[in-house]
């Protein structure tokens, strides 16, 4: 287990939480992609009485292929998005990218992988930049 923290990008919610090391998601599904805007949405599973929160996140309810209720949650004001959680909120899989850890938290396995865009196969062979355009060349590597 992991102890994660976080705040959205405006600072209106933050989050204290153990996350399951051992459950480390990047989901390629086309509801992830339509929500994200990104290819694929990496999460983080936790308990929910492992969750604190801090702040009022808005949440969207939306019916997954399963025929089960998922609430989206977001910042209202900046739009982060923060979790997907079941009704009961017992559990809830928390989006990596709000996290500060986000970078210790590699996902274990990539799921649904048929709706995956077909350029990610090779994403380490593109040109990468250190920052924006015009900046120096740089190499991904697993050391960083």
């Amino acid at each position: 287990m992991i102890d994660v923290t976080g705040t959205c990008h405006c600072g209106a919610i933050s989050i204290a939480a153990l996350v399951e090391d051992t459950r480390m998601i990047a989901c390629h599904c086309s509801d992830c992609q339509q929500f994200s805007g990104a290819p694929f949405r990496a999460v983080v599973i936790a308990i929910g009485d492992h969750v604190q929160l801090t702040g009022t996140p808005r949440e969207y309810e939306k019916t997954a292929d399963s025929g089960n209720i998922r609430l989206q949650g977001f910042c209202g004001e900046c739009g982060t998005q923060l979790y997907a959680a079941d009704q009961d909120k017992t559990t809830f899989n928390i989006r990596t990218g709000w996290l500060d850890q986000r970078h210790e938290l590699v996902p274990k396995v990539h799921i649904f992988g048929s709706s995956s865009p077909r350029w990610l196969a090779d994403i380490a062979d593109h040109n990468w930049l250190t920052a924006g355009p015009g900046s120096a060349p740089f190499t991904p590597s697993s050391d960083a």
